[in-house]
């Protein structure tokens, strides 16, 4: 089985948080008022959140793949490249931090081939999230 995606790994994660949501908001809206009672900052919280989800959002709809030539090859690159830092952290511990750096843009690169697949149920999750942490603030 393959690994997931970065974006593959995203649905999912929007779609479990939007779960929770949709089941614990009438739960934790009550106690969302009240906290906001003692500690102001939950508001700014819950604006933080909405606009790094708009953000998200944003980059997501940017991100137009479908009609980039020799995409599946470029994301086979990175897989290898992937592969042999991953064998080169061992070896050079002290370079972990330029590591990471450079797997997480190979990440990004490596599941472009199955954004497209994602894109609009990633988009649909964000708006109903937004829906939630909006409705919790009023």
């Amino acid at each position: 089985m393959a690994a997931k995606s970065l974006y593959e790994e995203l649905k999912d994660a929007l779609q479990d948080f939007k779960n929770f949501l949709d089941t614990n908001v009438p739960t934790i809206k009550p106690a969302i008022q009240a906290l906001t009672q003692l500690i102001p900052q939950i508001t700014e919280l819950l604006d933080k959140l909405i606009d790094l989800m708009k953000k998200l959002k944003t980059e997501i709809q940017n991100l137009n793949v479908a009609g980039i030539p020799g995409l599946s090859e470029v994301s086979t690159f990175t897989e290898k490249i992937k592969a042999f830092l991953e064998a080169m952290k061992k070896l050079l511990p002290e370079e972990a931090g330029t590591i990471d750096d450079v797997l997480g843009v190979t990440d990004v690169v490596s599941g472009l081939p199955t954004l497209d697949q994602v894109k609009s149920e990633i988009l649909s999750l964000i708006d109903a999230i937004v829906g939630h942490l909006n409705s919790l603030k009023a």
